[in-house]
């Protein structure tokens, strides 16, 4: 699978304005009421990342929760962490903003 270009990467985050470029990746926080909900969160992306074969850099805060994709085998961004971040930001019920 090849990279995405940096200009794909720009019009992503032009259209997914909570996600940012993080090195050889991108990464987005989600904020909830409680780390019941957080967890929630988790294990509807675990299991959508687990039918994609794509798994992401999940970091858990209590309330808070950090995705950091990229695609390790090919050295950075590539459509299915595109795919994955649009798909989180479906399952959060935040969209597009923080």
């Amino acid at each position: 699978m090849a990279l995405v270009s940096d200009t794909e990467i720009d019009a992503f985050i032009e259209a997914h304005p909570a996600w940012s470029r993080d090195g050889e990746g991108i990464s987005r926080t989600y904020e909830f009421s409680d780390f019941g909900q957080s967890m929630g969160f988790v294990t509807r992306v675990a299991l959508e990342a687990e039918k994609a074969n794509h798994h992401p850099d999940i970091d858990i805060r209590w309330s808070k929760v950090t995705l950091t994709l990229s695609t390790h085998s090919e050295g950075g961004i590539t459509t299915r962490d595109l795919d994955l971040a649009d798909t989180a930001d479906g399952l959060s019920g935040h969209q597009n903003s923080g």
